[in-house]
């Protein structure tokens, strides 16, 4: 059972969260990949799931989020959207997809939206990008923003560091973050960020402002899943909270069951017709 009460129990959408922001009240956002992991994270209250290009580490074992295709992203997506009945569903595009092209970018996000049924897509950029996001937009298709540390740019920065901690690259930021905002979108992830400058685009935006390793004043904030549920263990960053650590719940109950198997065990007369 849930610790935490729904206080809303209507569908979540864009405007429902731009309501949140409004009244000062926090959004609670998690990846989820599959059907099974997505019906629990939204029976337990979640506000938006991502079905993030992360299931290229999380769910295939790549060192990157750049192998990640269109096809993979459908699947997962439309796996969630199964299991979803109260949170918003945001599926990521994956690299590739709408970089430099934004014909392919519209696509891509119409692909998206009719394979997968999720009601809105995420995008990594600002001004490079813009005439994608809006064309995309203008499809009637919501897209969230994400700025900062862009994982698909990856091998362009050669780093997972911070970002922004420069005076030049936070005024590039903020200047993004606005242009996605100006452009129609109805929300924005800043991953890896100072603090006090995710606070700044905050207060400077009417979108809500999602957070990843960029401190408490934003909107809302959001983790990888198994990251937060401890199953992920080689991936220990300042900004991940863990609140579980299911790594060991499972193994040992695979050991024990592969105790009970040779044993004999498991099944017993009760277990079998």
């Amino acid at each position: 059972m849930s610790t935490y009460t729904i206080q809303d129990p209507r569908k979540v959408t864009t405007r429902r969260l731009a309501e949140m922001k409004a009244k000062g009240e926090k959004i609670a956002m998690l990846t989820a990949y599959d059907y099974s992991m997505a019906r629990l994270v939204d029976e337990a209250g979640m506000d938006v799931i991502l079905v993030g290009d992360s299931a290229a580490n999380v769910m295939a074992g790549f060192t990157t989020t750049l192998p990640m295709t269109l096809d993979a992203m459908i699947y997962h997506a439309s796996s969630v959207v199964r299991g979803t009945r109260r949170a918003l569903v945001v599926c990521d595009l994956p690299f590739g997809t709408y970089q430099g092209n934004p014909s392919v970018a519209l696509a891509s996000a119409i692909r998206v939206m009719k394979e997968s049924g999720a009601e809105a897509v995420k995008m990594e950029g600002g001004e490079e990008i813009i005439d994608s996001v809006r064309l995309i937009l203008s499809a009637g298709i919501p897209v969230m923003g994400h700025l900062g540390l862009t994982p698909q740019s990856i091998n362009k920065f050669g780093t997972y560091n911070v970002r922004a901690k420069e005076e030049a690259e936070a005024a590039r930021l903020l200047a993004d973050a606005k242009l996605l905002e100006e452009a129609g979108c109805f929300a924005v992830v800043f991953e890896k960020i100072p603090a006090a400058l995710a606070a700044k685009a905050t207060e400077m935006l009417s979108i809500p402002t999602i957070g990843i390793g960029a401190g408490g004043a934003c909107d809302g904030q959001v983790l990888v899943l198994q990251d937060m549920l401890g199953i992920n263990q080689g991936f220990s960053p300042k900004f991940l909270r863990r609140y579980a650590d299911l790594a060991s719940v499972i193994e040992n109950a695979i050991g024990s069951y592969i105790g009970d198997v040779k044993s004999c065990d498991f099944p017993n007369e009760n277990e079998q017709y």
